[in-house]
């Protein structure tokens, strides 16, 4: 079949109690404290050296998209973004003191779960369609009145091999990716089935494609543009790489957000609740020498922050403390 795809607001014509232990970061409940000494240099470096803009030029055209490593042997990565053309503004304060986190709680969204046949690759794509017009309407309405403007990101939905402005796909182990040089969000239909270890749980695919969509989230808050600009001038494999954790554990929080919205009509009880973070800590980095997505606890830890705190001040990443973003 040959790749489709659908303008933001296209719908699919086809439709068919919050729990979770985890350590809530102290900083969540009081006021912001300034970044860490090594985030704060990064940030800087960021800053001083030849200029913002060429670095997000440099970056958008030769980094590769990220992507959701797959889940069904040894799990690997959570989704990760592509690279960003010129963000809105080249302050630290995007990180840190975004608008964003001062729009409130995240309003309950009407979106009841379409019916899903994961064998089916029609059925996976209007679920996903109709799951990405549910974000669509959550998100443009928690920007209202942040100052932000918000578009939808378009969508590429594959089901054969392609190009994107963030290189080609698939490859391996690539079943999404967020590729912000396009505002586009690219999911391979089949391959996300694959890569997920084939998942009876329409919550599953729900979870990973509103992690996707946190990206693009980031990225018209200008949080995603700053970041990028950031880590391609830093030159410690180390920082580097922590910078890119902060960015992914914060797009599972964002993604967070969203699932508690939509839990009483989708709707998310407790065992779904319970598979969601299960997916989330599946998709954490289990190798100690590859830590660009966040240990599977933090990964877990992250998203359930999001789904029970419900609003975006919670995913603050940029702030927290070093052991929450290994």
């Amino acid at each position: 079949m040959a790749q489709r795809t659908r303008t933001a607001g296209e719908t699919a014509a086809r439709r068919s109690p919050r729990s979770g232990g985890y350590a809530v970061p102290d900083y969540a409940r009081r006021p912001r404290p300034r970044l860490s000494l090594s985030v704060t240099l990064v940030l800087l470096t960021g800053l001083t050296a030849i200029g913002f803009s060429a670095f997000i030029s440099v970056s958008a055209l030769f980094a590769a998209p990220a992507h959701a490593g797959p889940v069904a042997s040894g799990p690997a990565a959570a989704p990760v973004s592509g690279e960003q053309p010129a963000p809105r503004d080249t302050g630290a304060h995007l990180l840190t003191d975004n608008p964003l986190y001062s729009s409130g709680a995240m309003a309950e969204v009407t979106c009841p779960a379409p019916e899903l046949d994961p064998d089916d690759p029609a059925s996976m794509e209007d679920f996903l369609h109709e799951i990405t017009s549910c974000l669509d309407t959550a998100w443009r309405e928690q920007f209202a009145g942040t100052g932000l403007g918000f578009d939808p990101p378009s969508r590429i939905y594959w089901y054969t091999a392609g190009q994107s402005p963030c290189g080609s796909f698939p490859s391996a182990g690539t079943a999404a990716f967020y590729c912000q040089a396009n505002e586009g969000l690219y999911l391979g239909i089949e391959d996300i089935v694959e890569n997920s270890a084939e998942s009876e749980h329409p919550e599953a695919y729900t979870f990973l494609l509103s992690h996707e969509y946190a990206h693009h989230v980031q990225g018209e808050a200008g949080i995603l543009g700053y970041f990028h600009g950031v880590r391609a001038a830093e030159e410690d494999p180390a920082v580097e790489a922590e910078l890119t954790r902060r960015s992914e554990l914060q797009a599972n929080c964002l993604g967070g957000l969203f699932l508690g919205a939509v839990a009483e009509t989708y709707p998310i009880g407790g065992q779904e609740h319970a598979n969601i973070l299960a997916d989330a800590e599946r998709r954490g980095d289990f190798s100690p020498g590859e830590r660009e997505h966040g240990t599977p606890e933090n990964g877990r830890m992250w998203t359930a922050h999001g789904m029970d705190l419900g609003e975006p001040a919670a995913c603050n990443t940029w702030e927290a403390g070093e052991e929450l973003v290994e």
